[in-house]
C-alpha cells in the first residue's frame, strides 16, 4: 500500500492461488502480497484537496456557482460584484472540506490504532515485538491469551493439549461461544520451540483471498509430505484467542486481503433521496433560469430596435454595438441577476439543519443507555432526512434483536411445572424486575448472576424428589461443556452454545454442580456430595438427529443412558408407559413455546451390562468400519435411544434486547417491513421471528423455502406468491422509471390478500439470488409483512439489500452489531451500528450507532420524521422566498427597457438571504415539529407520508414554482399600481425609482414573513424572536443604510439617501404593504382551509386531536409483555455444532486438573457449607396451588411419575 493511498498504475493481476514458504520473506515478497496494515480513510495530505474539491464540485449547484463566479469577474456582463458570489462558495466549500477532514481524520486515527499494535514475530530466529502494520505473509508469529488474532493463521501449535486452541469469533459472526481450533500433528509437534520453528520452512498452496468466512481449502508440504488443510485449522483475523496460554500461526492473508476486510465491502458515497431529487430540480431550475434569460435578451433586442435608437442621443454606444450584441451581453447579464433562483446559502443552510438535527440525536436522553454509558451517535451528518423515509429494516438477529444471552426460564418435571409465580388467588404474576428470586445461599457453588422465581423447585430439591434430581443430574452430565475452575470454588464454563451453558448453570444452582471433566469421566457435586461417573459413550448431535445422548456408570455402578433433544425426536423414542406424561408434558411445551422459549425434552433409561458389552463391541466394530461408517453409528445409536423414560422438558429464553417486540409491532404499524438476515439455523431464527412478534400466530402462512436447486427455488416462490394472491398478473409488477436520463426497472408494490411471513435459508438463498430467480425472490418477499434469512453469509447480506435497493424504490436501513454485518451496513442507504458486545466493527462503519435496538423507534418515528418534515419544510419554503424575490425581477424587466437593471437596492440582494430571511427559516427547520414525541409514537401512521415522498416532491416543487409565480405578480404590480402618478400628502413625488424599490422590497419581507408563520407548527421564543427580529433588523438596515451620514461616507455605496424617511412616513405605503401581503397569502389560507375540510391527512387529523386534548397528551398506555398463546414449539433449541462428542471422548479438551475443594468429600459425605434438607432449609411454599394429580396416570414400575405426597396436605 502506498504511502499516497494509490494503487500502483499497473494494476495487479487476479490471485488465482497462493503460494508461500514460512519464515522466507525473500520468497513471498516476490508475489507482492498486501502487507498487514489497512486502510479505510479516503484522503491523505496530499490528495485531500484535489479529491475533496473534486467530489464537491460533482454537486450540480457548487459548479453552476463556479461558472457564475467566472461570469462575474467579465464587466460587461457583470451588473454585481465578484465577491457576491466568491466569499459564500469559498465558505460552503470550506465548512464541507473541514467536515469531511474532521471525519477522516478519525479514521485515520481508528487504522492507526490498529496498525500500531504490537505482536511477537520470529525473524533471523528471535521472537520481536513488532508492529502488526509490519507483519507479512509467511511470517510466524506467537499469540497469547486474549490477544487479537494478528492476521489470517494457519495455526501451527499451542500451549494446550492435542494443539488445540480457543477461540471467540464475536467480531466476526457475533457469537460468543468459544470455537475449538486444531493444529496437525506435524506442525503441533514444533511446539514453542523457537529453533524448530526458526528452521519450519514448509511450504502453503491455498486458495486466493475471498471473503467466504466458513471455508478453506489448502495443503501444506513439509518434509516432503503434503498436508490437506481446512477451516479447522485457520485463525482469522477479528477473532479473540481465549483459554489458551499461547499459540504460534503461520501468517497466509494479511491486512485488507483477510477475510474480515474482504467482508468490509465498499465504502460508497452515500447521498439522501432529497439530495438527489435537489440535483434533478437544480438542472430543472438552470433551464428555467435560461429560458428566462432568452425571452428578455429576446426583449432586448426587439427594445433595442424599435426604442433604443431613441436613446443614442443621450447615451452613444461604445464601439457602435449592434443591437444582436446587446441581446447576447443581456442574456448573460440576466443570468447573473436571477441566480438567486438557487442560492448558494441554500446549502449552507442544509448543512446547518442536517448538523442541528444530528444534534439532536446525540443529545437525546432517551436514547443514552446508562448500564454500559453509551450515547447515541450521529456518525454521518447528511442522512438525517433520509431516517423519515425508511421503508425496509434489515436486521441481524444475534446481538441485535437477541442480547446473545440464554437464560433458563421454566421446566417441567413429572408432569409439574415450574417457573411461574401465582399470587395467593392462584392468579399469574407477571415476572418483573420487582419479583422476588430463589434464594440459593443454600449452595456454595451457585452462580451468583442465575436467577429464578419459583420457590416451588428449589423446595422439590431440598425434599429430595426422586424425579427432580433425575432431572438436574441429566443436565449436569448430557452435555459437552467445559469447566475451569481458576479459583477454589469459581467454577466458569465454556460452552460450545449458549443454550448447554444456560443448562448446566441451571443445573448447578439447583445443586447438581458439574465440576470437571476427563475423556471418561464427569465429576459433579449432587447435593454437596463429590460424585464422579464413567463416561463410557457420548452419542452426538448432529441436524438429522436433533439429540444427543452419554452413557454414563454411577459410582455405585448403575448404567444410564441420559438423552435430550427436541421433543418430537424424543416423543418417538419414549416407552408406551409414559403415555400419559407425554400428554401433560405436551401442554407444558406449548405453554412454553406460547412464550416464544426454546424447548428441549429429556429423557433416560438404566441399561444392562451384558446388552451394553455386546453394543459396545458391536460400536467399536462400527466406527473403525471404512464404508458406511454413519449411517451403521445411527443404526446403533437408534438401537439403545429407545424405550426412553420421559423426566420432562426445559424451557430457555433466548433473551431478547429490551423492547424489541414492541419496537418490532410499532415499526410495523408505520408500514415499515423488517427483514431478518442471519448466520442462526432456521429453528432458532423462527423461534426469535415469534418471540419478537415478527412472526406471528394470526398470519395467514409462513412459507418455508429450502429448495436444493434454482428450479425448485423458484417453484416453492412462485407456489408462495400463487397462495398470497391467486389471480396474480405475472406482467404486471414493473413500473419503468427515468430518473436524470437512465431508465430504471422497478417492482411494483403488490398486495398480498392476508399477512404472511417468508422464511429462507443459505442455500437457497444463494438460489433466489441468481440472475434469472431474483425477481421472483424480490416479488414474493415483498408481499410478505416480515422475511427471515437464515445460515446468510455476509456477502448475501450484501446481496439481499441491493437488490431490494436496485429494484424498489424505497429507502433501506440496515442494522447490526458484528464484523459480519458490516458489508450490509454499507450497502444500505442507513447504516445503524449497535455498539454491544460483539466489538465495534459494525459502528465503524455505520452512519449511527447506539446501543440497545429498541432506540430505533425513536431515532426513525421521532428524530428521523422531524428532519425530513423540516427539511421538507425548509426546501418548500426557501424555494418559494427565493424565487418569488427572483420573479419580480423577471417583471420588472419589460418595464426597465430589459436593461438589466436590478429591481431593489444592491444591499438588500445582498443581504436578503444572508440576514433578512436566514435566521427566521432556519429557526423552522431545526425547532419545528407538528406533534411531539409522544404522539408520534401512539399514531406511528404519521410515518408513512415520508415513505411515499408527500412533503416534498417534484409536484410539491410545481405548487412552490406556481404560486412564487403569483406571488411576484402581485409584489410587482401592486406597489406599480399604487405609486403610479401618486404624490405625498405634502404635494411632493413619490414615484421614483427608490421609493419603488423600497415598497417592493419591504412588501416582499412582510410577505415572505407571513408565508413563514403559515408554514410553522411549533412556535418557540427563539422562532418568534427570530422572526420578529429580522423585520426590526430591515428596518435598522434600511435606515441607517439610507441615512445622511453613510451617503456622505461614501456617495457611490449608498446612493439611496433619505428615501426609508420620505416613503415610510406615507400612510399608502403602509397601506399597500398591507394589501400585498393579504393578497399573497390568501390563496394558501383558502387552499389549506379546503383541503383540510375536505381531504385532511393523517397529520391534519393528529393534530386536530392535539388541539382537542389542549392540555398535555395522555400519558403512552403501559407496555406489558407480550405473550403468544400457540401450540408451535422449537424443531431443536440449541445452536449446536455436530462433532464435539468426539473431542470430549478423545481426551482434545482435556484441561489443567481444576482446582479442587477440600470442602467436598467423598460419597455419602456431605460438605460442612452445604444447609440441611426439607422445610428448615429456609423456604416454605408460596401461596400457588400445586398442580394436582393428573387422573388415571399409571404408576410405572420404573417410578417415573409418581405421586409426591405433600406433608402439607
Amino acid at each position: 500500500m502506498s504511502f499516497f493511498g494509490m494503487d500502483c498504475v499497473r494494476k495487479k493481476e487476479r490471485e488465482v492461488e497462493r503460494k508461500l514458504r514460512a519464515n522466507d520473506r525473500d520468497y513471498n515478497l516476490s508475489f507482492k502480497y498486501a502487507t498487514n496494515a489497512i486502510k479505510t480513510s479516503k484522503y491523505n495530505p496530499f490528495t485531500f484537496l484535489p479529491l475533496n474539491l473534486f467530489e464537491q464540485f460533482q454537486r450540480i449547484a457548487n459548479a453552476y456557482f463556479l461558472f457564475l463566479l467566472v461570469l462575474q469577474v467579465i464587466p460587461q456582463i457583470s451588473s454585481l460584484s465578484w465577491f457576491t458570489t466568491v466569499v459564500p462558495l469559498v465558505l460552503v466549500l470550506s465548512v464541507t472540506a473541514l467536515k469531511d477532514a474532521t471525519d477522516d481524520i478519525n479514521r485515520h486515527r481508528s487504522d492507526n490504532q490498529v496498525n500500531n499494535r504490537k505482536v511477537q514475530v520470529l525473524i533471523d530466529r528471535k521472537l520481536r515485538s513488532e508492529k502488526w502494520m509490519d507483519v507479512q505473509v509467511g511470517d510466524i508469529i506467537k499469540l497469547e491469551n486474549n490477544q487479537f488474532v494478528t492476521a489470517d493463521l494457519l495455526l501451527l501449535s499451542s500451549s494446550e493439549p492435542l494443539n488445540l486452541v480457543y477461540i471467540e469469533t464475536a467480531e466476526l459472526d457475533g457469537e460468543t461461544n468459544l470455537k475449538v481450533r486444531q493444529a496437525l500433528t506435524v506442525t503441533g509437534d514444533l511446539g514453542d520451540d523457537i529453533e524448530k520453528l526458526a528452521d519450519f520452512n514448509g511450504e502453503v498452496l491455498c486458495e486466493p483471498p475471498n471473503n467466504r468466512l466458513d471455508r478453506f481449502t489448502g495443503t501444506l508440504t513439509y518434509a516432503g509430505q503434503k498436508y490437506p488443510l481446512d477451516n479447522e485449522k485457520i485463525l482469522l483475523r477479528g477473532c479473540t484467542l481465549r483459554n489458551t496460554e499461547w499459540c504460534f500461526g503461520l501468517v497466509l492473508f494479511g491486512g485488507p486481503e483477510t477475510k474480515l476486510m474482504q467482508n468490509c465491502g465498499k465504502t460508497t458515497f452515500k447521498r439522501t433521496s432529497i439530495d438527489r431529487l435537489m440535483n434533478f430540480l437544480v438542472i430543472c431550475i438552470f433551464a428555467f433560469l435560461a429560458f428566462m434569460c432568452i425571452i428578455l435578451a429576446i426583449g432586448n433586442y426587439v427594445w433595442e430596435l424599435n426604442e433604443g435608437s431613441h436613446f443614442t442621443v443621450f447615451l452613444p454606444r461604445q464601439d457602435d454595438n449592434a443591437a444582436g450584441f446587446s441581446a447576447f451581453l443581456t442574456f448573460w447579464s440576466y443570468v447573473i441577476i436571477l441566480n438567486t433562483v438557487v442560492p448558494i446559502s441554500l446549502y449552507v443552510s442544509v448543512e446547518i439543519i442536517r448538523l442541528g438535527n444530528s444534534f439532536y440525536i446525540e443529545w437525546d436522553r432517551k436514547m443514552y443507555y446508562a448500564r454500559k454509558d453509551t450515547p447515541a451517535e450521529a456518525r454521518t451528518t447528511t442522512l438525517n432526512e433520509e431516517l423519515g423515509q425508511i421503508k425496509y429494516i434489515f436486521s441481524d438477529k444475534t446481538g441485535t434483536l437477541t442480547q446473545n444471552i440464554m437464560i433458563f426460564n421454566k421446566c417441567s418435571i413429572n408432569g409439574k411445572s415450574y417457573g411461574d409465580v401465582y399470587d395467593y388467588m392462584g392468579q399469574r404474576l407477571e415476572i418483573n424486575e420487582h419479583t422476588d428470586t430463589v434464594d440459593f445461599s443454600f449452595n456454595p457453588l451457585a452462580d451468583p448472576r442465575f436467577m429464578f422465581h419459583d420457590h416451588a423447585l428449589v423446595e422439590a430439591v431440598k425434599l429430595e424428589n426422586p424425579e427432580v434430581h433425575a432431572f438436574f443430574r441429566l443436565l449436569a452430565l448430557c452435555h459437552t461443556v467445559m469447566a475451569e475452575e481458576k479459583k477454589e470454588g469459581e467454577i466458569f464454563y465454556q460452552a460450545q452454545s449458549p443454550d448447554e451453558g444456560a443448562l448446566v448453570t441451571a443445573a448447578r444452582n439447583f445443586g447438581f454442580v458439574f465440576r470437571s471433566r476427563t475423556p471418561d469421566s464427569v465429576s459433579i457435586v449432587e447435593m454437596g456430595r463429590q460424585r464422579s461417573y464413567e463416561l463410557l459413550a457420548i452419542l452426538d448431535f448432529n441436524n438429522v438427529r436433533k439429540r444427543m445422548s452419554v452413557i454414563v456408570r454411577s459410582p455405585e455402578g448403575k448404567l444410564s443412558v441420559y438423552c435430550k433433544g427436541a421433543d418430537t425426536i424424543i416423543y418417538e423414542r419414549l416407552h408406551q408407559s409414559c403415555s400419559k406424561l407425554m400428554d401433560v408434558t405436551t401442554e407444558h411445551l406449548n405453554e412454553f413455546a406460547g412464550d416464544g422459549l426454546r424447548t428441549l425434552a429429556l429423557a433416560y433409561k438404566d441399561l444392562d451390562e451384558e446388552y451394553f458389552n455386546q453394543w459396545k463391541q458391536r460400536h467399536h466394530e462400527a466406527s473403525t468400519e471404512m464404508d458406511d461408517r454413519e449411517s451403521k453409528l445411527d443404526q446403533l445409536y437408534e438401537e439403545i435411544e429407545k424405550d426412553l423414560l420421559l423426566l420432562g422438558a426445559t424451557a430457555i429464553e433466548d433473551k431478547l434486547q429490551d423492547g424489541v417486540p414492541q419496537t418490532i409491532e410499532q415499526l410495523s404499524k408505520a408500514d415499515i417491513k423488517i427483514w431478518v438476515l442471519t448466520g442462526d439455523k432456521q429453528e432458532t431464527a423462527e423461534n426469535i421471528g415469534y418471540s419478537c412478534n415478527l412472526l406471528r400466530e394470526e398470519m395467514n402462512d409462513v412459507f418455508i423455502v429450502s429448495g436444493n436447486s434454482s428450479e425448485d427455488v423458484r417453484q416453492e416462490l412462485r407456489n408462495a406468491r400463487t397462495s398470497m394472491k391467486p389471480d396474480v398478473v405475472e406482467d404486471s409488477v414493473f413500473l419503468s422509471e427515468r430518473t436524470l436520463g437512465k431508465s430504471v426497472k422497478v417492482v411494483m408494490d403488490e398486495v398480498a390478500n392476508g399477512e404472511y411471513g417468508l422464511v429462507i435459508n443459505g442455500h437457497s438463498l444463494a438460489y433466489a439470488l441468481e440472475r434469472s430467480t431474483e425477481l421472483e425472490f424480490l416479488k414474493t418477499a415483498c408481499m410478505c409483512k416480515a422475511v427471515i434469512c437464515c445460515r446468510v453469509t455476509p456477502l448475501q447480506k450484501a446481496q439481499v439489500v441491493e437488490l431490494v435497493k436496485k429494484y424498489k424504490q424505497a429507502v433501506t436501513l440496515a442494522i447490526g452489531d458484528g464484523a459480519n454485518d458490516v458489508s450490509m451496513i454499507k450497502a444500505a442507504h442507513i447504516g445503524v451500528g449497535i455498539s454491544g458486545q460483539e466489538g465495534m466493527q459494525a459502528v465503524l462503519s455505520s452512519d449511527y450507532s447506539f446501543a440497545q435496538f429498541r432506540f430505533l423507534e425513536r431515532l426513525l418515528l421521532v428524530h428521523g420524521r422531524w428532519s425530513y418534515l423540516r427539511m421538507c419544510k425548509f426546501l418548500r419554503y426557501f424555494f418559494y422566498k427565493n424565487f418569488t424575490f427572483t420573479f419580480v425581477h423577471f417583471w420588472y424587466a419589460f418595464f426597465c427597457g430589459f436593461s438589466a437593471q436590478t429591481v431593489y437596492d444592491e444591499w438588500f440582494i445582498t443581504l436578503y438571504n444572508l440576514m433578512y430571511t436566514a435566521l427566521p427559516v432556519l429557526g423552522m427547520s431545526l425547532f419545528d415539529q407538528d406533534v411531539n414525541d409522544v404522539w408520534s409514537f401512539q399514531h406511528p401512521q404519521l410515518y408513512v407520508p415520508g415513505q411515499l415522498n408527500l412533503y416534498f416532491s417534484k409536484k410539491a416543487f410545481f405548487k412552490c414554482a406556481l404560486h412564487s409565480g403569483y406571488s411576484s405578480m402581485v409584489l410587482f404590480f401592486i406597489p406599480y399600481a399604487a405609486m403610479y402618478d401618486t404624490v405625498r400628502d405634502d404635494g411632493k413625488d413619490v414615484a421614483d425609482y427608490q421609493s419603488f424599490a423600497l415598497l417592493t422590497q419591504t412588501c416582499l419581507l412582510f410577505a415572505v414573513s407571513i408565508q413563514l408563520g403559515f408554514e410553522m407548527s411549533y412556535w418557540t421564543a427563539v422562532n418568534t424572536f427570530f422572526v420578529l427580529g429580522s423585520l426590526a433588523m430591515y428596518f435598522a438596515v434600511t435606515f441607517t443604510m439610507y441615512s445622511n451620514g453613510m451617503f456622505l461616507a461614501l456617495p457611490s455605496a449608498f446612493p439611496f439617501i433619505g428615501t426609508a424617511r420620505n416613503s415610510l412616513n406615507q400612510p399608502n405605503i403602509w397601506l399597500t404593504i398591507l394589501l400585498t401581503s393579504i393578497l399573497c397569502v390568501l390563496p394558501v389560507v383558502t387552499y389549506r382551509f379546503l383541503l383540510i375540510q375536505l381531504c385532511p391527512s393523517i397529520n391534519d387529523k393528529v393534530m386536530f386531536k392535539v388541539r382537542q386534548a389542549k392540555a398535555a397528551p395522555p400519558p403512552p398506555t403501559r407496555r406489558t409483555r407480550i405473550r403468544r398463546t400457540s401450540s408451535r414449539r422449537s424443531g431443536y433449541a440449541f445452536s449446536h455444532a455436530q462433532g464435539y462428542g468426539d473431542l470430549v471422548t478423545s481426551g482434545r479438551f482435556l484441561r489443567r486438573p481444576a482446582v479442587r475443594s477440600s470442602g467436598f468429600t467423598h460419597v455419602g459425605r456431605t460438605t460442612t457449607g452445604f444447609s440441611p434438607m426439607g422445610r428448615s432449609a429456609g423456604y416454605s411454599p408460596t401461596g400457588r396451588p400445586q398442580t394436582a394429580k393428573v387422573p388415571d396416570v399409571e404408576v410405572t414400575s420404573l417410578q417415573m411419575y409418581r405421586t409426591i405426597r405433600d406433608p402439607a396436605l
